[in-house]
């Protein structure tokens, strides 16, 4: 799908494409649910061919990893690849992630980056994201910065990136050494508007997750992690403003429209629902009064 909107990742150089894929749901059981491993293959290859050119995995992400690596590493040219660090590299798949402490010393990091490496069938990472949001101080203890800045040098990874969140989000955009930041924002939850906003004034490219709520507004009903944000739409009187539009397509249109966005990621194992993704941000954004409009009504009902 050659019309998806496409924009620079800040001061990176590299141009993709607004909407992105998230990984996670490819982590396999039994912390995700069961799929069929073709399934998986034509998911990803059906996601390159709609136009989508960033992939956002992890080693959390159980065998995401090796997935991508599967299925995509005959078309490594034709897409971003991203992924993070901190995450225990010799973690059993099967129970990666979900509160698992993480490491941000050097030979965790850099044994990390080598079986990512491997597991996606490549010789470079485009993002290396820190994982989960440590603080500077734990940075600074564990010279993660150093450690990120000596794999590029290598040509192990090509730009550094935080996956970051309040309280220590604006810590990270003062140290000025992130080229890209991965940010939760929806218009249900807004909150990081503001630094969202410093630091792409500073050139940092910006990736969203969550950009359409953890699902709250699906039509099959919000899954777990989205059931606290459906009512804050219902509150908002959202619906008055989507107009007839779907929830989902109204949600997602809105963070696209986000000033300084680069992409916001969106992950799924549902065929339809990918497609039904791409053709609503070839759409393009929502008319910035009617985005503005919706995030004032969400905040009202949040504070």
């Amino acid at each position: 799908m050659s019309d998806l909107p496409r924009r620079m990742l800040g001061n990176t150089g590299v141009e993709i494409s607004a909407l992105g894929f998230g990984a996670m749901e490819l982590r396999g059981e039994p912390k995700g649910r069961p799929v069929d491993e073709r399934h998986v293959g034509r998911l990803l290859n059906q996601t390159l061919d709609l136009g989508i050119d960033l992939i956002d995995t992890s080693i959390d992400y159980g065998v995401a990893e090796e997935r991508i690596g599967r299925h995509l590493a005959a078309r490594r040219d034709e897409f971003f690849l991203a992924t993070k660090c901190g995450c225990p590299h010799d973690a059993d798949p099967a129970t990666a992630g979900g509160g698992t402490p993480h490491d941000y010393g050097a030979a965790n990091i850099e044994a990390g980056v080598e079986q990512s490496l491997r597991r996606m069938r490549t010789d470079h990472l485009d993002l290396l994201q820190v994982h989960m949001s440590p603080s500077v101080a734990e940075l600074e203890a564990a010279a993660t910065i150093k450690t990120l800045q000596r794999l590029r040098a290598a040509g192990k990874i090509r730009f550094l990136g935080m996956s970051g969140e309040l309280p220590h989000l604006a810590d990270h955009i003062a140290l000025g050494v992130f080229d890209v930041f991965q940010v939760p924002y929806s218009v249900l939850e807004p909150e990081h508007e503001p630094l969202i906003a410093r630091a792409a004034e500073e050139g940092a490219g910006i990736v969203v997750r969550g950009a359409v709520a953890m699902g709250a507004v699906a039509p099959t009903g919000p899954g777990r992690r989205g059931q606290a944000l459906l009512p804050i739409w219902e509150q908002a009187e959202l619906d008055e403003l989507a107009d007839g539009m779907d929830r989902t397509e109204f949600l997602l249109r809105a963070t696209i429209g986000l000033p300084g966005l680069s992409t916001a990621i969106i992950g799924t194992l549902n065929d339809d629902h990918l497609v039904a993704n791409a053709e609503a941000a070839a759409r393009g954004p929502l008319p910035d009064d009617v985005r503005r409009e919706a995030v004032r009504r969400a905040l009202e009902v949040r504070e």
